[in-house]
């Protein structure tokens, strides 16, 4: 399962009501090879759906991973920090076991 945070959500339907994004769009995360970690995050709106995609939804938000990432992504949790310190999206992610500094590369 993948999760969204409360903030997310907001942050999302906020994108969605200014019109940036399109109503029966989804949210599409993946894991590629990169960063100062190893692999990195990757996230963006979709509408699109592929052969291997798992597809979650939470809180009234459809997240949809492939099923290679997903083996890196169970039960990470999509957050939202906004704000002078605030970092936009970022991933809580229980497999990680390290991250770097800025939080969009990981490693297991």
């Amino acid at each position: 399962m993948l999760f969204v945070s409360e903030s997310a959500k907001a942050k999302i339907d906020e994108l969605r009501s200014q019109g940036n994004i399109e109503s029966d769009s989804f949210i599409r995360v993946s894991v590629t090879s990169g960063g100062c970690s190893g692999l990195s995050y990757k996230m963006d709106f979709d509408q699109e759906n592929r052969p291997d995609d798992q597809v979650f939804e939470d809180k009234g938000i459809k997240i949809v991973t492939d099923l290679k990432s997903f083996l890196y992504l169970f039960n990470t949790t999509l957050e939202f920090s906004g704000g002078l310190d605030g970092k936009g999206f970022t991933f809580s992610n229980p497999n990680a076991t390290r991250t770097c500094g800025c939080g969009e590369s990981f490693s297991v």
